[in-house]
């Protein structure tokens, strides 16, 4: 990676960050007298800790990260939005990434004003380090890479990933929130190796956590300084501190449902590919799978009507025809499977 100090955007680098209350206190002090809280309603009248250091420390044991690597936000979109904002000149920089892919990388380069290349995938979804790298000029300072990839549920190809993290002086943001549905392992081991790489994760899939809004970025401690710098004080409240602690405190918990998940999975692989008005059921490394239909708009409407919702794709790059359904509890999936085998 180039010198950090080059990459970061020059105001950025040169601010000093909001000192919030919480950040300035001893531990061993009892009275607290310095942010104009209320005194009543305890704990709740007191700001949360705006680095999150308990809730880092459980995280930094369960991933075998240093927790100085370990920036938290609301939800996985607040670190995107900060990445681009922390390191792309609005109307200057750009970000690559490719197509299909989530979302919200575009939408949060679009919102800070930042050029988004979109490179394609090739038609069973496989990642082209070439080709992503031939967009690449001296006004690239992000490639935002997701894998298991959104929404098309498959692994990228490692040797590929790798390619892209060793020719590239600018970021590479690997979005991992669907790594624990995945055989292939995590990034997280590289981090070491790799001092330009930041990698996403989230309580909200395999950890059943989405309303809690929690997400994970890992990578060195300068980087995650950077965001620290720049985010809100207080962006992940106390209620979401507690209840993630609590959650990551019982692994066992989770463990169970993803075996569950995973369970549900290999069953509905076979029986969505048994259903007469899908064409193909697309392999998948994640929660859901996206399947290719006969009239994806009037079979999306149909299941609406029958209150079985899922997500229609058929107007994402490569994805024409298609559904992306997740998986559910039995109930759930076999509610699914009935309406997608009725005719009317």
């Amino acid at each position: 990676m180039m010198n950090l100090k080059d990459l970061v955007r020059p105001n950025v680098w040169e601010m000093k960050p909001y000192s919030s209350a919480r950040d300035e206190f001893h531990r061993s002090a009892s009275v607290f007298l310095d942010a104009n809280e209320n005194p009543y309603n305890e704990p709740y009248n007191r700001y949360p800790d705006p680095l999150q250091w308990e809730l880092k420390d459980r995280i930094a044991e369960l991933k075998d990260v240093d927790r100085r690597s370990i920036f938290l936000g609301n939800g996985s979109d607040e670190p995107i939005d900060l990445l681009i904002r922390a390191f792309c000149d609005p109307a200057v920089d750009c970000i690559v990434s490719i197509a299909p892919t989530y979302g919200m990388y575009e939408v949060a380069a679009n919102v800070n004003d930042v050029e988004f290349r979109k490179v394609t995938l090739s038609k069973d979804f496989a990642l082209n380090a070439d080709k992503v790298l031939d967009e690449v000029d001296e006004w690239v300072k992000i490639i935002f890479l997701c894998s298991p990839n959104n929404p098309t549920g498959n692994s990228l190809d490692r040797n590929e990933i790798y390619k892209i993290i060793e020719n590239f002086e600018g970021l590479v943001v690997l979005d991992e929130a669907y790594i624990d549905f995945s055989s292939e392992p995590s990034f997280l081991p590289e981090l070491a190796k790799f001092s330009n790489l930041v990698i996403l994760q989230t309580m909200s899939k395999a950890w059943g956590a989405a309303g809690l809004r929690l997400g994970m970025a890992f990578a060195s401690p300068e980087i995650i300084g950077i965001l620290n710098k720049i985010k809100y004080p207080y962006n992940v409240n106390m209620l979401t501190q507690q209840h993630a602690l609590e959650m990551l405190n019982n692994e066992t918990e989770m463990l169970k449902q993803l075996r569950s998940i995973l369970s549900e999975r290999i069953r509905m692989q076979e029986a969505l590919e048994a259903v007469p008005i899908i064409h193909k059921v697309y392999p998948t490394d994640a929660n859901f799978f996206l399947v290719e239909v006969s009239k994806a708009d009037i079979v999306y409407n149909r299941l609406v009507r029958k209150g079985v919702i899922v997500r229609n794709r058929n107007n994402v790059t490569l994805c024409q025809g298609c559904l992306r359904i997740t998986v559910g509890t039995p109930e759930e999936n076999d509610a699914l499977l009935e309406a997608l085998n009725s005719n009317s």
